[in-house]
């Protein structure tokens, strides 16, 4: 039963990475964008996390860390490429 569970929601995971990725190419604006690409990196770390527990190993752990934190990066660097234009300043002396 917990299998069964555990592959609806391997499937439902990749069927919302799936409508995030429509509203990543049609998307209103760019805010909306970065927004759907963060959700569909949760995405990703979920699916990771079912797929380790459908396995029943801790071998992809690592991968779960690693892709958390290029998600939350990412973020921040569009985030802030929206905001001011630019993603590092360069200082003028």
């Amino acid at each position: 039963m917990f299998a069964i569970i555990l592959n609806i929601s391997a499937v439902l995971i990749v069927l919302s990475s799936l409508i995030g990725l429509y509203r990543v190419v049609k998307g209103p604006s760019n805010p909306d964008r970065v927004i759907t690409l963060d959700m569909i990196g949760v995405n990703l770390i979920s699916l990771v996390a079912v797929i380790t527990l459908i396995l029943n190993t801790t071998a992809f752990l690592e991968v779960i860390l690693l892709l958390s934190i290029l998600s939350f990066i990412g973020t921040v660097s569009f985030s802030k490429f929206i905001t001011k234009g630019v993603v590092i300043e360069r200082k003028r002396d």
